[in-house]
């Protein structure tokens, strides 16, 4: 038997990259699985491209009315949610002298807000069911350690494995897991970006960052989505239900706990 077979899964931030990758693995293992997205239509052409197994809806997760209504359409589309996975986040960097409170505010509400009120009223609706249930947070190499540039990136994703800490604690007495998956670089549409930031800010060519941090990387290589989908199969399975409170690095060797 696959190992989500009859299990349904809301995976923030997955029209694209990481996130609809892990939507195909979970399909694969037999879940079903809700695309949520702020960008709708890709939203709808990734749900399309999976199959029936996949739904599509409209997700801010900065917005309570967004989140709440999302969680809603698991209970009705699906009759529940078994998965969470808080996957949506955003990138920016500056010195320490020039990060803007706007930056500030935007980073912390999507990448730390997000998080904790999505698994809020998953957790609520998981507990009204009565039946557990798994939370996976995206962390990252950056909440393990600083970076000159990445301050408040790096801020924000340690807050996530402190949540992922303090959220294990406090849900697994109602059977509900929650973990964290630590990517280290990954490559795709997300790190195009992170490199157009680092070459404006280090006067880099486009395409040097990159290269730069791929060559660092012990394995030899970035990751790619794919490489993560095994971690988040596995803290979503039965394999998982000893495993509380942790978080995973999956970054090719790039930090060892």
């Amino acid at each position: 038997m696959s190992r989500l077979e009859g299990k349904c899964a809301l995976i923030t931030g997955s029209a694209r990259g990481i996130g609809a990758a892990f939507a195909a693995a979970y399909i694969r293992e037999g879940a079903q699985v809700m695309i949520s997205d702020i960008d709708l239509p890709r939203a709808q052409q990734t749900a399309a491209s999976l199959g029936s197994k996949a739904a599509a809806i409209h997700l801010d997760v900065t917005d309570q009315a967004s989140i709440d209504a999302a969680v809603a359409a698991m209970e009705k589309t699906f009759g529940g949610i078994d998965i969470l996975i808080n996957n949506a986040a955003l990138f920016d960097l500056a010195p320490i002298v020039d990060i803007t409170r706007d930056s500030f505010e935007r980073l912390f509400s999507i990448n730390v807000g997000g998080p904790l009120f999505m698994l809020q009223a998953t957790a609520k609706s998981m507990i009204a069911r009565g039946q557990g249930g798994r939370i996976i947070n995206m962390a990252s190499q950056a909440g393990r350690r600083g970076e000159a540039l990445v301050g408040v990136y790096c801020a924000t994703k340690a807050a996530v494995i402190s949540l992922t800490q303090s959220a294990g604690l406090d849900l697994v007495k109602h059977g509900i897991n929650v973990n964290a998956i630590a990517p280290g670089v990954v490559d795709g549409e997300h790190w195009d970006g992170v490199d157009a930031l680092f070459a404006r800010h280090e006067g880099l060519k486009p395409g040097e960052k990159k290269k730069l941090v791929g060559e660092a990387v012990p394995y030899g290589r970035m990751g790619t989505a794919e490489d993560l989908t095994g971690m988040a199969v596995f803290l979503a399975s039965a394999d998982a239900d000893y495993v509380v409170a942790q978080t995973y690095n999956v970054d090719g060797g790039n930090w060892m706990n």
